[in-house]
């Protein structure tokens, strides 16, 4: 890169619809480029389809973008010197380049559309990605720039842009790949510099198949509605089509920055893994700093347990920094509260038919919930040396109690760590649920 010609690139959607992540990593390997380089993000808005238009769509480019922490230096909401950046409010741009290829013979009327006259030649893309690939488009029909009703294509108008906007690499999804040699000899034909091109790998479902907009995953905005925390979603994203290529897979955005470069780019298409971007995100809830973590997981506690969360003698900062190691995403604090504070919350079934089918299993949670009773004092080490104590009597492992006494505790098979829990509700309400749970099981 030289100093005199700064990395320019560009994010350009369509607002027809939610933000896709296919989308957002597009703009975020943009955004990473740019930062790696010191160069500027372009955020431009094909909006030329009015039909399908919409301000909610273009409120969600706008809003996920910047949730996921994606700023642009030039586009709408900041400005800048080569706007419009609405493709709609270009039309006079766009009809100064078209006389442009008409006076020079490049264009021709046909029937009422203007058809740009292909060289016929084979066009070879050196993209970095994809390496050099050369397509002979001698038998192709020459391309149509504007219809017969005014309106232009996206391939004339595309190029146009990118040659007023000053913009010096396109990174986009491989899917475009084919369009490239018609953008090349629209470039040439107009006696501006090719920009470099780097088409990267789609990403797909587990199963091999297009990521379509009902999949799990796919919209933007349902990470932000479902508690993930943008980090997180920028990290997991940073993985499809990129890698450190040194086994990490948790890296902060500075870190990615450091890195970001064409030989990190993979050449393959990633699998898109819903369950490792939970993962992923779990790791970031783990590390949030303990105010914050507070603050955001009280809001959530509110909104889905409202009532819960109000009642005496309820402890939510104990309670959500115990469940804080176990949380996926930030929503899961509802379904932990329920089975820490909720008495009538039903035991799970499969659970229930499991401790069921255990020999001894009544006999061994009566002993223990004598033990329980017997202890002095309700410390997590007194409540261990009573499961030991019962264990000896039984002659089983301590271990084998854990399971049936988890599932009376908290009607759940699963969740926060068993002796805190303990400690947290209390004796008296330990007592009493399990006194009521074993007679549900074994009545």
């Amino acid at each position: 890169m030289t100093s005199d010609s700064p990395v320019r690139v560009r994010f350009a959607p369509s607002p027809t619809g939610y933000l896709h992540v296919g989308g957002a990593r597009t703009a975020l390997f943009n955004w990473l480029f740019a930062k790696r380089h010191g160069g500027t993000m372009v955020l431009r808005i094909e909006d030329t389809d009015a039909a399908r238009n919409t301000p909610a769509a273009l409120a969600a480019i706008f809003d996920g973008l910047r949730w996921l922490g994606i700023d642009w230096q030039e586009g709408p909401e900041v400005g800048g010197d080569y706007g419009p950046y609405f493709q709609s409010q270009r039309n006079a741009i766009y009809d100064r380049y078209l006389q442009r290829l008409i006076d020079s013979g490049h264009v021709y009327d046909d029937q009422g559309a203007m058809r740009f006259r292909s060289p016929r030649v084979p066009v070879t893309v050196d993209d970095q990605v994809c390496g050099s690939i050369t397509i002979d488009r001698s038998q192709e029909p020459d391309m149509t720039l504007r219809r017969p009703d005014g309106s232009y294509i996206f391939h004339f108008v595309n190029v146009v842009d990118d040659i007023e906007m000053r913009i010096t690499h396109v990174l986009r999804g491989e899917d475009h790949l084919m369009n490239t040699p018609k953008h090349i000899e629209l470039f040439q034909a107009l006696g501006a510099t090719v920009p470099v091109y780097a088409h990267i790998p789609l990403f797909l479902n587990q199963d091999g198949s297009k990521m379509s907009k009902r999949d799990q995953g796919a919209s933007v905005a349902s990470y932000q509605e479902n508690g993930f925390l943008p980090a997180a979603v920028v990290n997991y994203l940073c993985l499809l089509g990129w890698s450190p290529k040194d086994g990490r897979e948790k890296l902060s955005i500075n870190e990615v920055i450091a890195l970001f470069d064409w030989e990190h780019l993979n050449r393959s298409p990633s699998k898109f893994d819903y369950a490792k971007c939970l993962w992923l995100n779990s790791q970031y809830v783990a590390e949030l700093p303990e105010a914050e973590y507070l603050e955001m997981a009280q809001a959530w506690a509110r909104e889905k347990y409202p009532l819960l969360t109000d009642r005496a003698g309820f402890d939510l900062t104990a309670a959500l920094q115990l469940m804080k190691p176990k949380l996926k995403q930030l929503p899961e604090v509802g379904e932990h509260l329920a089975m820490l504070f909720d008495d009538d919350l039903p035991m799970e079934e499969a659970g229930q038919i499991k401790v069921q089918g255990q020999a001894e299993a009544a006999r061994n949670l009566r002993l223990l919930l004598a033990h329980l009773n017997e202890t002095p004092a309700w410390t997590g080490e007194a409540i261990q040396a009573s499961i030991n104590a019962t264990a000896t009597e039984a002659k089983v492992k301590p271990g084998a109690l854990m399971f049936p006494l988890r599932l009376l505790l908290t009607g759940a098979t699963h969740g926060v760590d068993l002796l805190p829990a303990l400690v947290l509700l209390g004796k008296s309400r330990v007592l009493a649920r399990l006194t009521h749970r074993l007679n549900q099981l074994f009545s």
